[in-house]
């Protein structure tokens, strides 16, 4: 079980960071770049060509601006590829969002909220739970542990009503 993730930039660690430590939790390898659709061409394509035979089973491209990684990633490959657009301070990451989520006919990628690095990890192992009946137990577990969390806040928030006037 092995993700992919290429970032245009390294300032997208900090959004990359969150879906790492996700993936990792669930037991998944990760592979993560730094490689530019724009800037290094060549290389965004020598890694997905290779990806599933280095054993990725599923891609993210990560960007800002002109966010093209995850559309470029689609086009080398039929793994599935999660495009994580990353915030800018010109449009708060609607250029990225809409970057990434206006791609041509044929070419799908799937696309997460800005900066939401964790729904893309959760997303790449629900993907991988298809093949990997381990994972789809581990996700289970993972929806019930968050329904717990939601209850407790429910009850704290119950308890606290009398209090707030």
């Amino acid at each position: 079980m092995k993700v992919g993730i290429l970032m245009g930039s390294k300032s997208d660690l900090e959004v990359v960071k969150p879906c790492i430590v996700t993936l990792k939790k669930f037991g998944v390898e990760v592979d993560a770049r730094v490689i530019s659709a724009h800037r290094t061409p060549d290389a965004a394509h020598e890694y997905v060509k290779n990806a599933e035979s280095d054993g990725i089973e599923v891609l993210i491209g990560v960007a800002g601006k002109a966010a093209h990684l995850a559309g470029v990633m689609a086009g080398y490959t039929t793994l599935p590829v999660i495009a994580l657009p990353v915030s800018t301070k010109f449009m708060g990451g609607l250029d990225s969002l809409l970057s990434m989520v206006q791609m041509p006919p044929d070419v799908p990628v799937a696309c997460v909220g800005v900066d939401a690095g964790k729904n893309a990890a959760i997303l790449a192992v629900q993907m991988l739970a298809l093949a990997h009946p381990e994972l789809k137990v581990a996700l289970k577990n993972f929806k019930t542990e968050i329904a717990q969390k939601i209850a407790r806040d429910d009850a704290e928030l119950q308890g606290m009503m009398d209090e707030i006037k």
